[in-house]
């Protein structure tokens, strides 16, 4: 199960129960101000710090149990409250040497619910040769009395970083993927240019919420893939909305949206489809370096460039 910006992470925790959360997370602030820390939501350092010291009785204690916690994982949906506990106090005992949380949305649906949208990278085993890696999570915090504790959870394995990280944005453009209805206009738009000077195009199914959308856009900028984004290709945005917006484009160009964003289409100048990404390869752009998103651009780009 992938999550960084996978369909659904925003929508998840509707499951909570209806006394407890009866505004919806669509309803919810989703304004992206680029990476946080901890700082943003003081109860996350406790957590971490029982992460860190591999305590499963200290975690335990920030889990709800009335209700139970509950947690979807890859290998699905559990109403385990310990399924947490467990899987995060083990990184202790696997050689966990360091943990950083970044905090890319804090939603605030309710003065005493607090949804936090982040990945948690860590390094492995010895200092003389780390392994890194990160895990992307969401979590839903409720107010029982003068605590804050975890109601419910949603997260990816823990997967390898790539080895050079793609830049992120230190604050990412709010109004990089336009209103929905406005794709079909654009996408024209780039044919048009792209038939004039000889380039393709390439579709960025996405949307503002997406922080790793953020952090593939600010690649495009950088100085070591930006000559070859501007003398090959026409970029377009599509705004996916919350997963309900273009469904008919991203048929039509054959990209998977259940398989995470940002995804990527490549068309020729005619609008014919030349490639489409229907693996979420890029939907994680901590597993993707610069030199991916290179040899993408570059295998993909027109034959005869201006």
């Amino acid at each position: 199960m992938r999550m960084n910006c996978l369909i659904g992470v925003m929508s998840f925790p509707l499951l909570l129960p209806a006394t407890a959360f009866a505004q919806s997370a669509a309803e919810a602030t989703k304004k992206i101000s680029g990476p946080a820390s901890s700082a943003a939501f003081a109860p996350l350092d406790q957590w971490k710090t029982a992460v860190k010291a591999g305590d499963k009785s200290a975690l335990t204690g920030l889990y709800t149990a009335t209700p139970p916690a509950k947690a979807e994982t890859p290998q699905g949906k559990s109403e385990d409250p310990s399924e947490e506990p467990v899987f995060w106090a083990a990184l202790a005992a696997r050689g966990l040497t360091k943990l950083e949380t970044k905090i890319f949305q804090v939603q605030r649906p309710q003065p005493n619910i607090v949804i936090l949208v982040l990945r948690i990278e860590v390094e492995m085993g010895p200092k003389s040769s780390p392994k890194q890696g990160f895990v992307s999570a969401a979590q839903v915090w409720v107010r029982q009395g003068d605590d804050w504790l975890i109601y419910h959870t949603k997260r990816s394995d823990l997967v390898p970083s790539a080895p050079s990280r793609l830049p992120e944005p230190e604050k990412p453009n709010p109004d990089l993927y336009p209103s929905p209805e406005e794709a079909p206009a654009e996408i024209a738009s780039a044919l048009l240019a792209a038939a004039t000077d000889h380039k393709r195009v390439i579709l960025v199914f996405g949307g503002n919420w997406c922080f790793d959308c953020h952090v593939l856009d600010e690649s495009f900028h950088s100085k070591a893939i930006a000559p070859t984004v501007e003398a090959n290709y026409e970029v377009v945005h599509i705004n996916i909305g919350e997963g309900d917006k273009n469904l008919d484009l991203a048929k039509k160009y054959e990209v998977p949206l259940n398989k995470g964003v940002p995804s990527l289409a490549v068309l020729d100048p005619d609008g014919k489809l030349v490639y489409s990404q229907k693996q979420g390869e890029f939907e994680s752009t901590a597993r993707i370096g610069p030199e991916d998103v290179l040899q993408f651009l570059e295998k993909w780009k027109p034959t005869q460039a201006k």
